[in-house]
């Protein structure tokens, strides 16, 4: 969590690339059909905050104030940052499945 604190308050204040993206497994509905898919996928919006902070004890959540309200991912487990400094949250399910991205960069992702 520290380390993760550390990364969000780096990009505080600074115009920053967001990615952000949720799934409840919207591919796997074509296996049954009375499955309900549902997600949301965003990339590359510009925004600033003004602050972002880390909680929970895992899975974990993390909130970015930005001028006209929040930016919020839930279901956090894994973290990384890359050698190009972009932090890289996301959140698998018990079968190792990704359920939750968030992705924030001072460059466009590709």
């Amino acid at each position: 969590m520290k380390r993760v604190q550390e990364a969000i308050n780096g990009f505080a204040h600074k115009d920053v690339y967001i990615h952000l993206e949720t799934t409840n497994g919207a591919y796997a509905s074509h296996h049954d059909q009375s499955f309900f898919s549902a997600g949301a996928y965003i990339r590359n919006a510009l925004v600033r905050y003004e602050l972002g902070k880390i909680t929970g004890n895992g899975p974990f959540r993390v909130g970015l104030k930005i001028n006209l309200g929040w930016i919020y991912a839930e279901g956090l487990t894994h973290f990384e940052i890359d050698e190009e400094n972009h932090l890289l949250l996301a959140g698998h399910d018990h079968s190792g499945k990704l359920a939750v991205a968030l992705q924030i960069s001072t460059t466009p992702f590709e």
